[in-house]
């Protein structure tokens, strides 16, 4: 499963940036909505609300955004309505990617995706046309420090149903199905493991390698992602050099 490493490192330290941090609670402030509106405003009984709690606090959310944004959701504050969209379509130099998107306006967000893909040498295709190359996996990243023992995590991760563990330059990332994907946050995150990021993500089969020209105009085309409050994240299969 290696091929998602480059891309999982990029998007988390993207993540981390304080300049887009107020984006990133709107985001998942949008997750919460969506969440308690599919299965209530309770994270004892509902799975959903329980990792998008997990989403905000590994980006250091504060909790009092975290209650507003469920009681917001739940009607107390101010109804919400949000679509979950995807859309895919093709980078420069080829290469695939998907972007999911909550929005309460599709026709605006539809325009806004494909001006993306269009400014920036790529197109918007049609459902299907990429993501026959990615598989749907949870994916929990845990950054290395002197307090985790590698063998130790390991080993916890794989006993509690996680399907495959990896050692990259700076972090562990721990793949599970999409099924057993909160049960394995949960159980670790009982065990005192904090993480970098937790969620169910698409990573690609094969990966497309970009340079140059490409390169350039691909990762712009990623920021006007970021910069899009409707975007809730993207997925890609480039392979390039991070520095």
């Amino acid at each position: 499963m290696s091929g998602h490493s480059k891309w999982a490192n990029i998007k988390n330290k993207k993540g981390k940036q304080d300049a887009i941090r107020g984006k990133i609670f709107t985001k998942i402030g949008k997750e919460i909505a969506v969440a308690v509106k599919e299965g209530g405003s309770s994270p004892e009984s509902n799975t959903r609300l329980r990792d998008a709690i997990a989403k905000a606090k590994a980006n250091n959310m504060p909790s009092d955004n975290i209650t507003r944004a469920i009681k917001k959701a739940a009607g107390e504050l101010g109804a919400v309505n949000y679509e979950e969209i995807v859309y895919e379509g093709y980078g420069p130099g080829g290469t695939a990617v998907i972007v999911n998107a909550l929005t309460d306006n599709r026709n605006r967000t539809a325009s806004e995706v494909r001006h993306a893909f269009d400014k920036f040498g790529g197109n918007l295709g049609t459902t299907g046309c990429v993501s026959f190359m990615f598989e749907k996996k949870g994916l929990i990243v845990v950054e290395k420090s002197d307090e985790i023992d590698e063998d130790d995590l390991m080993m916890s991760a794989l006993d509690i149903g996680a399907e495959d563990f990896s050692s990259e330059e700076d972090v562990y990332e721990i793949i599970t199905s999409p099924e057993d994907f909160s049960k394995v946050r949960e159980e670790l995150e009982a065990k005192g493991i904090t993480f970098v990021s937790a969620e169910v993500s698409m990573l690609p089969s094969t990966t497309t390698k970009i340079e140059g020209d490409d390169l350039v105009k691909f990762l712009k085309m990623l920021d006007k992602f970021d910069d899009d409050e409707d975007v809730q994240g993207y997925w890609h299969n480039a392979e390039f050099d991070e520095e």
